[in-house]
């Protein structure tokens, strides 16, 4: 009978592992939980044990011995006020700034939405297209053009575009710290609050406002008792995201965090604190726990996202019934506002690479008589660095070797989280509505809610854990982080196209004795080739100009484009960094105009104009 039940095992083992989805199921259940799941309990540990001989010193406790020293001192010491000071004051900034930055993405982006989908305002391809622009850029791009923009002499912080236009000095609290912060982190996001909620506005059922207007209910009354309750999910969506998002952003709190102490606009970020301490050496351990508290916040914030909109069910918007808009007419006014949203829309789309441009070829910011290309082209260290190989960016080779070694980190990811997120397509698709295919989809999409920064800094902790020491600064690491940090796009991309497709088309190949690799070179990679080759396209946009990720990981400033501009801007060679900065722009909008002709598909596009 044992004998009867072993051979029965045997067989069910063999027809599981004979389906391809059965094997790429298990192989990447494997994969992400070694990769994905266990790292999370390597920085878990590393929070709570002394991590090198410096921390051992500070601390005084032996190196490798378990302790709660960590959490307590960075959450309860008052010494010093050093909790409040280097933990509850930066978290408690930092979700103000979260809560601006929402308020400024949800208004802003929800207003043009609403404009684009909802009345007969001119210009839509125009404002639609350009809109998008500032979440296609690196959020640090906004930063710096905030910051070239506003800066001026009074505040010794040279002549910005603003001053040297109209001559007004801004005070400082406007070009740095916690307000400006929040400023760019918004417009930042607004686009992303107006692809989902101008998503809804356009697939609407537009008898839903008629009916409201044969009632001879005001315009007010239809946008605030019909409208704004329809797009309620994507506004809820967008707010939790857009915070998620931004209490855990690094860049721009880092470009515009210049202030003086003694000025009162010194702002310190909950991520910012996190990276000193992290690098400091004597509190790595206090700088993951503030990693697993970013986390637990994103977790938290996804979840009660994912609670509201499954708690509602009375969130339809598309009907089988009239589906054509009645579009809200404006007027007389139809233009001025359309002129006024060209204005703005390209203002903070176009002016900033103007501004970089201008930055990087002036000798002295904001005077056009000191016209120079030397930050481009000279061949001599700049004046006043501090660094002997900074020479201009077009001949530097410490700036070509970064940029060189960028495009091969972003290719090679592009390539396995492309190529991975296929693979899961297919499983999951062919699973779908199995526990294995649920918890696959899950864990494939674990590492799109982890911060950034906190991502990185899991990889940094496995890196220091014994057996893996040889992962620390190795291109190999920033290999592996960007692969599986990225995958969530090219997974998502890759089930939902994976589920467009009919299952009679494979089945059609299985009969004809097609192996599976000819189904999947030959068959569908073939049919759904757009979305495939979006799959691999976006990872490779995102890893070009990610700075975050990548930050704790870097062997030094001159691993990377994006930690060499970085480096340039602390050190105050601001026109260097601009000009990096410029470069990198224009790659990364070069290369989404390449997935625009390669896959038809546009950013703006789920919105319309």
């Amino acid at each position: 009978m044992t004998e009867i039940k072993k051979q029965k095992f045997k067989n069910n083992l063999k027809a599981y592992f004979s389906k391809p989805a059965n094997i790429i199921t298990v192989f990447f259940l494997i994969l992400l939980i070694g990769a994905v799941v266990i790292p999370l309990f390597t920085l878990l540990i590393g929070s709570i044990k002394v991590n090198g001989n410096q921390e051992a010193l500070y601390t005084g406790i032996p190196d490798g011995t378990f302790t709660i020293a960590h959490w307590k001192e960075l959450l309860t010491s008052k010494d010093f006020d050093y909790a409040k000071i280097k933990f509850w004051e930066p978290l408690y900034k930092s979700c103000l700034m979260a809560l601006l930055s929402c308020v400024v993405a949800v208004g802003f982006g929800g207003t043009v939405a609403w404009f684009i989908t909802r009345s007969d305002l001119p210009f839509k391809k125009f404002i639609s297209t350009v809109f998008v622009f500032p979440y296609i850029m690196p959020a640090w791009s906004m930063a710096m053009f905030w910051e070239n923009f506003f800066k001026n002499t009074a505040i010794n912080a040279g002549k910005g575009i603003l001053q040297a236009v109209t001559g007004i000095c801004v005070p400082e609290s406007v070009v740095y710290g916690f307000f400006p912060c929040a400023m760019c982190l918004g417009l930042h996001y607004a686009p992303f609050a107006y692809i989902l909620i101008g998503g809804i506005l356009r697939n609407m059922d537009a008898n839903l406002e008629e009916a409201a207007t044969v009632l001879k209910a005001s315009r007010l009354k239809i946008l605030t008792r019909v409208t704004l309750p329809i797009v309620m999910p994507a506004l809820i969506s967008t707010v939790l995201l857009v915070f998620s998002s931004s209490i855990s952003a690094f860049t721009v709190p880092f470009f515009l965090n210049k202030s003086s102490i003694a000025s009162g606009n010194n702002f310190i970020s909950i991520s910012v604190q996190m990276r000193s301490l992290i690098n400091s050496g004597f509190t790595k351990g206090q700088g993951y726990v503030i990693a697993i508290v970013l986390m637990i916040f994103s977790l938290a914030i996804i979840t009660l996202n994912n609670w509201f909109t499954g708690k509602r069910k009375s969130f339809t918007t598309v009907t089988g019934k009239s589906g054509q808009v009645s579009l809200v007419k404006l007027g007389k006014a139809r233009k001025v506002i359309a002129v006024i949203l060209v204005i703005i829309v390209a203002f903070f789309a176009i002016m900033p690479m103007v501004s970089f441009a201008m930055e990087s070829l002036l000798e002295v910011p904001g005077d056009l008589s000191t016209f120079t290309l030397k930050y481009w082209l000279s061949t001599d260290p700049f004046e006043g660095s501090n660094k002997g190989d900074t020479i201009g960016i077009l001949r530097s080779s410490i700036m070509w070797s970064a940029m060189g070694r960028s495009l091969l980190l972003s290719l090679i990811v592009s390539l396995v989280a492309g190529t991975f997120g296929i693979l899961i397509g297919y499983a999951v698709s062919h699973k779908r509505g199995s526990r294995a295919a649920s918890l696959l989809s899950d864990i494939a999409f674990l590492p799109y809610l982890i911060p950034a920064m906190s991502f990185g800094a899991v990889y940094l902790a496995l890196s220091y854990t014994k057996g893996f020491t040889w992962l620390d600064g190795s291109f190999f690491l920033l290999l592996l982080v960007g692969s599986f940090k990225f995958m969530p796009f090219a997974s998502r991309t890759g089930t939902n196209a994976m589920l467009q497709l009919s299952g009679e088309i494979e089945e059609a190949a299985v009969i004809t004795g097609t192996p599976w690799w000819k189904r999947m070179t030959r068959v569908l990679f073939p049919i759904q080739k757009s979305s495939f080759m979006s799959g691999y396209l976006l990872p490779f946009i995102s890893c070009m100009r990610e700075m975050s990720l990548f930050v704790l990981l870097a062997a030094s400033y001159t691993t990377l484009v994006t930690t060499v501009l970085q480096e340039y801007s602390r050190t105050g060679l601001t026109q260097a960094s601009n000009a990096i900065n410029l470069l990198i722009i224009v790659f990364v909008l070069v290369i989404q105009f390449v997935v625009n002709k390669l896959t038809g598909a546009s950013i703006d596009k789920g919105v319309g104009g």
